[in-house]
Parts: structure tokens; sequence; C-alpha cells
């Protein structure tokens, strides 16, 4: 049960840190709302290393400590839907279809777009916000291309550490 306590910890620091370090980084590609996502890395590699449910469980609690601790309650919302829509995509990729950790997470990536441009869309009652979903989307894959590529490199350091993750 420690080791279990002690991976979530692990896994939970290193995701609320990269979140940290993307606050740091000024990002200017002309469009609002792009980022890399980094944090997203250590939910890749736990949801192929540990399992959907302990993938969803650091997702969740990452986005809720950075949400409180680096934006506010609208960020963190925006940042739950993202997030939530992402792991419904990628758990069912996974899991369904079998697909590899760089097209998990580049499909992820745009889901966690798409989630939250649908939560904006609803909130000031306009689907003309949908229009840029198509940048959103190309946006979310490229990053997800390398949260992908970095997320197995994590999955290889941490796999000998966790085992099982049970």
């Amino acid at each position: 049960m420690s080791r279990k306590v002690a991976t979530y910890g692990m896994l939970v620091a290193l995701a609320f840190l990269l979140s940290y370090v993307e606050t740091l980084i000024p990002f200017s590609f002309g469009i609002p709302g792009i980022k890399p996502g980094l944090a997203n890395l250590v939910t890749v590699a736990a949801l192929f290393c540990m399992g959907e449910r302990q993938a969803c469980s650091v997702s969740l609690v990452r986005v809720v400590l950075a949400g409180f601790t680096f934006g506010s309650l609208s960020v963190m919302l925006y940042s739950l839907a993202g997030a939530l829509l992402s792991l419904i995509c990628m758990i069912g990729l996974k899991r369904f279809w079998g697909w590899g950790m760089i097209p998990v997470s580049m499909a992820g990536g745009a889901a966690h777009n798409l989630g939250q441009l649908l939560l904006a869309a609803w909130m000031v009652r306009t689907g003309a916000l949908l229009y840029y979903f198509p940048v959103l989307f190309a946006a979310g894959a490229a990053a997800g291309f390398v949260v992908g590529l970095l997320g197995g490199l994590v999955a290889k350091r941490i796999r000998p550490v966790i085992g099982n993750g049970e």
C-alpha cells in the first residue's frame, strides 16, 4: 500500500512540476490557447504503465492542484473539461483499438482542445467558436506527438520503479 501511495505521489508531483514549468515558459504562437501540455506526458505514461483508473486519478489531482495554485476557478474548469474528454478518448483508443502511446497522445491532445472549446462555446452560448477547432486540432495533435514521444521516455524510466502499479 505504501508503494502505491508513493507512486501516486511521485507521478502527481512530476505532473504538478511540469504544469509549473509550463507557466514559466512564454508561449507566443499568435494563437490564444495553444500550449504544449507537458504535464500530460505523466498522464500518458501512467495510462500505459499503471492503468486507466490510475491515470485518471493522477490527471484529475494534477488539474485541481495546478488550477488552484497557478490559475483560477475558470482556468480549472477549462482544464477539467479538456482533461476529461482527453482521458475518455485516450482510454477508448487504447482499450478498444489497441493504439500505441504516440497516436493515443496525439488524439488526447486534440480531444483536450475540443473539450475546452466545447465548454467555451457552451459558456458564451455560440457555436461560432467551433470554427477555431481545426487550428486547435492541429496544435493538439502536434503537441500530443511530442508528449507521446516524451511519455515513452518517462514510461521507460518509471516502469522499473513502479512495477505493475500495485
